[in-house]
């Protein structure tokens, strides 16, 4: 499955270099990104590095993952010595543990990633996921519904352990190609942690 993954998004990001062009950070990263307590950051499939690069620019210490090394090459030619480039693959990705003060997870949605990400996380540290969600009214008709999350799915998941700072529903940016509904929550970990997950 991970050389299939990574045939896809090298053939994608190859075929299609607008999809790696810059563009600006999530609400929620540009939000909570000064409410950090330290600067040690994980982007999770960061694709054309957004928030690898805001991060960066904002003096944190970013692991930049992705699967695509096409996209990962072009993210090197604008990155600082402030960002480590890591090509895995994010089925089997384990994360350093008790070592981020944020993690930010968009437009990609890992369930079991979520789960391995709780112990990497240090107390006081914010988690940020941004993705689609299911609505009838999404033009993309064939997305997997794997990988959509579901009606309040990110209330749910951090019910435990954490202090909600943000949520918000919304319709995605006008530069993607699909009109998509997407979910938004900014967590930030207490003492403890659980991880709950709708089957």
């Amino acid at each position: 499955m991970a050389e299939k993954d990574r045939e896809k998004w090298d053939k994608k990001y190859h075929d299609k270099p607008e999809l790696l062009d810059s563009r600006p950070p999530s609400k929620f990263v540009a939000k909570y990104h000064q409410e950090c307590e330290g600067k040690q950051a994980l982007d999770l499939a960061c694709g054309s590095g957004r928030h690898t690069m805001f991060l960066s620019e904002n003096g944190f210490l970013v692991d930049a993952i992705d699967i695509s090394s096409v996209a990962l090459e072009k993210l090197a030619t604008n990155m600082k010595d402030s960002v480590n480039l890591i090509e895995a693959d994010l089925d089997t990705f384990e994360p350093k543990q008790n070592h981020y003060d944020m993690i930010v997870m968009t437009n990609f949605l890992d369930r079991d990633l979520i789960a391995r990400c709780y112990d990497a996380l240090k107390d006081g540290g914010i988690f940020i996921i941004e993705t689609y969600m299911e609505d009838d009214d999404n033009e993309k008709k064939d997305s997997n519904p794997d990988f959509l999350l579901k009606e309040d799915e990110l209330i749910l998941t951090f019910y435990n352990g954490f202090k909600r700072l943000d949520y918000e529903e919304f319709w995605n940016e006008d530069y993607e190609k699909y009109r998509m509904r997407k979910q938004a929550i900014a967590v930030q970990k207490g003492r403890q942690m659980q991880i709950k997950y709708n089957q």
